[in-house]
């Protein structure tokens, strides 16, 4: 069996391919650095992150860009000997616009290397580029509209892709307006039995979310909507424990088994409808009916927390260690930074051999340029775990342990330095945007400071430690709550991180160097 979800964590829009043996998932990254993450598998069930595709700022600059703006819904797919890889990049996202840009890059192996980016269009979000048999190429996405009176979901249109030109050439054309359900998005293309069938999003990415299909003789339409429409929802079931489930992707095995990846959430069982784990991806197993219409195997439109797995040898990769010493020249696929890429100018595993050393550069409030690494979080029930060396005179320098959703809603544990207290260490929150120091400690002469926290679903503790064995609990319970996509009723779209970071407002870019990193998870 198959155990839902596949990729656990933040880690939505998935769109997965079959290259031979191979299936490869990519998956949205938003204001995180690198972009694009793709995981690999051999049998559907067993997954790891391989790679990530936009590893450059000549590829991506996700600098100033809002947060949960950035990466969304990349579309994986592949040629003749050649991956393809469409993504967005979410500028602006205020009032009724949507400034974006939609770009193709592509690579003769799913690890690279990837091109510079071609450039695309601009007019909605989610693009797909299908390869149709007889070698032409067809780039869809949604259309935004954000005239007053208008629907902002305003289609699914097309338009025809020459890679020889590396552009749009001809019309673009409306091919489906989708169903009563609304918010149709995330278009994904594919020909089966004479017909080019369209998968769509539909419902918005929240508890409403669904996964339509709609079928067509033609690649530009007109596309009929299936009549059982949709084929997958938990809409009007709020205790079912795969939530948001829509946004599909369809895989068809060697054997010619049918699945499909979609986007799913698992909330507090507090009753807040929270997730802080952000939008998970899971799978489920499919049937064509007679009549060319494609079912859930397990019946009805709800998805399934274990699903059979598909007749294929079981692939299993090794264990990842819990910790991580540090120990190479770079950080392991586990770990992003925010908005810009990790460089020498602030963040190096070689200047101090065994240790990551970061170099302080903006607040936690900043759109720019923070000396951030993070990982996401997986599991309602999980520890992290560092030690940092830091040596602040200034309040203006800051450095520690930090549980981030964005620059709005985050819990820190840091050391700093006033005049009052010396360097001394402290618990801050931000929420909704209002800074607060909970408690804090005094730390002067104690060169190594070992730092924690540990999840316990709706509650996450802080301790410190000075030798790494005593530890000492630092401030209340906080709400695991705040770092979810929907707290207060915001309309955000990512997840929760653990990570280091470090902060030098003063601007001389005073270091900290971290031993080590665990992430340790709990049954």
């Amino acid at each position: 069996m198959i155990h839902n979800p596949i990729l656990r964590g933040f880690n939505p829009d998935a769109s997965a391919i079959r290259v031979g043996d191979d299936y490869y998932i990519a998956t949205s990254t938003f204001e995180w650095f690198p972009g694009v993450t793709i995981h690999h598998s051999k049998d559907l069930a067993n997954w790891r992150p391989l790679t990530r595709v936009l590893t450059r700022t000549s590829q991506l600059d996700l600098v100033g860009v809002p947060s949960s703006g950035g990466i969304w819904a990349p579309s994986l797919s592949y040629d003749n000997g050649t991956y393809y890889l469409c993504f967005t990049n979410v500028v602006g996202r205020k009032g009724v616009y949507k400034d974006l840009h939609n770009y193709v890059v592509t690579a003769p192996s799913i690890e690279g290397p990837w091109s510079e980016p071609i450039y695309l269009n601009a007019s909605g979000f989610d693009h797909f580029l299908f390869h149709d048999a007889d070698g032409r190429k067809y780039l869809f996405n949604m259309q935004w509209d954000f005239r007053k009176g208008k629907n902002r979901f305003a289609g699914i249109i097309m338009q025809e892709y020459d890679p020889s030109e590396q552009k749009l050439i001809g019309p673009v054309k409306l091919v489906a307006q989708g169903t009563d359900i609304g918010v149709t998005e995330g278009p994904m293309v594919y020909r089966k039995d004479g017909y080019y069938y369209l998968l769509v999003a539909e419902g918005g990415t929240g508890i409403n979310h669904a996964a339509t299909l709609l079928r067509s003789r033609s690649v530009d339409g007109p596309y009929e909507v299936d009549p059982e429409y949709p084929i997958m929802t938990t809409k009007g079931h709020p205790a079912h424990p795969l939530q948001k489930a829509g946004h599909g992707s369809l895989i068809e095995t060697q054997n010619g088994e049918w699945y499909m990846v979609h986007i799913c959430s698992r909330q507090l069982p507090d009753g807040s409808g929270l997730s802080p784990l952000g939008r998970e991806t899971a799978i489920q197993r499919m049937e064509w009916t007679e009549d060319g219409w494609l079912r859930l195997a397990s019946g009805g439109r709800l998805p399934e927390l274990q699903v059979a797995a598909p007749s294929l040898p079981m692939h299993p990769f090794a264990q990842e260690p819990e910790r991580d010493d540090f120990d190479g020249t770079e950080l392991n696929v586990h770990w992003h930074t925010l908005r810009t890429p990790a460089d020498p100018s602030w963040l190096s595993l070689t200047e101090r051999s065994g240790y990551l050393r970061l170099r302080g550069r903006e607040s936690l409030y900043s759109l720019h340029r923070q000396s951030m690494a993070a990982r996401r979080v997986q599991s309602f029930r999980c520890e992290v775990e560092t030690c940092v060396e830091f040596e602040p005179s200034n309040f203006n320098q800051m450095a520690g342990l930090v549980l981030y959703y964005d620059d709005q809603d985050h819990y820190y544990l840091r050391i700093s330095h006033d005049e009052e207290l010396g360097k001394h260490l402290a618990l801050m929150i931000s929420d909704q945007g209002q800074s607060d120091q909970l408690t804090s400690v005094d730390v002067n002469g104690c060169q190594r400071i070992y730092m924690k926290a540990t999840f316990d679903m709706d509650k996450v503790r802080f301790s410190y430690s000075l030798d790494g064995s005593d530890w000492k609990g630092i401030g209340p319970d906080l709400y695991t709550g705040l770092l979810a996509d929907e707290y207060k009723n915001k309309l955000s779209f990512t997840g929760a991180f653990a990570g280091v970071c470090v902060q030098d407002l003063n601007g001389t870019k005073l270091h900290a160097d971290f031993d080590y990193f665990t992430y340790r998870e709990f049954n």
